[in-house]
């Protein structure tokens, strides 16, 4: 007499995504609830029936998957953000999970990604808004991941396009980038504005491109747009508004010290390092020390857009 096994069929409903010209593509089981692209809103505009470009990740939301104890982990850390903290394992076959929190502590998604995060899973937590924060959030991180081998970063800008040049700011949260990109758009006839927190940046055949992408922090400013970029500008609040150009090296400490990175892991980070470096061989760096004033975008725009 044979015994008949029983075989779970789940039925996957798929989407593709073009962000800055790499494939994404997410999976969701049907019967977990999690379904549709109502879990990531922002990421419509990115959405395509198919797409030429190369495979950068595959995600897959899975109901089942479990949280691994972290006394299997060979590395074990804690990673704190302004949305909340991260608590980031690796294991000894180099794969990775995460566990991702919103500010109050809650657990809203965990994210099991292999060695190079081309392959992840991922298991969200709680109301819609934290299901929905989750798997945003686990989405960033495995780009921002799987972009290392592949001279790709995500920067914490924010960027504006003229004359199909890409002008990126960079600072720490609540220093004045969105202040100066708004007052760009207030005063430099033709800006647009291409994302106000989480840029992609690929250095492709040589030439530097920034894209916009479905993160954009407290802005909505979800666009399928891309530029040359032309400059990276730090901001520094001063009483006055003037502009200094700074030398590659102190440019490379302004790019990296912005990129989202994993310091644990020696060959992302060198793969980081190794874009960042190209950006900075190929694209002007800055410092722009200024008030709040709109003036300050025609100073800055007067001296980086030549």
């Amino acid at each position: 007499m044979y015994a008949l096994n029983r075989v779970r069929f789940i039925i996957m409903q798929s989407y593709i995504f073009d962000i800055a010209e790499w494939k994404v593509t997410v999976c969701f089981s049907e019967s977990d609830g999690t379904s549709g692209m109502d879990m990531l809103p922002s990421f419509q505009n990115f959405c395509v029936a198919d797409t030429n470009s190369e495979p950068l990740l595959e995600m897959t939301v899975d109901q089942q998957l479990p949280t691994l104890p972290e006394k299997e982990c060979e590395y074990n850390s804690v990673e704190q953000t302004l949305n909340g903290d991260i608590v980031v394992n690796r294991f000894h076959d180099g794969s990775y999970q995460f566990v991702i929190k919103n500010i109050k502590g809650d657990v809203c998604a965990v994210m099991h990604g292999n060695h190079d995060f081309s392959v992840d899973r991922c298991r969200v937590y709680g109301n819609e808004k934290m299901r929905q924060f989750g798997l945003n959030n686990a989405m960033m991180l495995a780009y921002a991941f799987a972009g290392a081998r592949r001279h790709t970063i995500l920067i914490h800008a924010s960027v504006v396009r003229h004359d199909e040049k890409g002008y990126a700011f960079v600072a720490r949260s609540g220093t004045g980038k969105s202040t100066q990109t708004q007052n760009w758009l207030k005063t430099i006839p033709g800006c647009d504005l291409m994302n106000d927190d989480n840029p992609a940046v690929r250095v492709v055949d040589g030439a530097v491109w920034i894209y916009g992408t479905p993160w954009s922090g407290k802005t909505p400013c979800y666009r399928q747009v891309k530029a040359k970029l032309a400059a990276v500008t730090k901001i520094d609040r001063h009483t006055a508004n003037y502009v200094e150009k700074v030398a590659k090296l102190v440019g490379f400490n302004h790019l990296l010290s912005s990129c989202s990175v994993l310091r644990c892991d020696k060959e992302k980070h060198l793969g980081i390092c190794d874009t960042v470096s190209a950006v900075c061989s190929q694209v002007d760096n800055y410092i722009l020390h200024c008030t709040a004033d709109p003036e300050s975008a025609v100073v800055c725009h007067n001296a980086i857009s030549n």
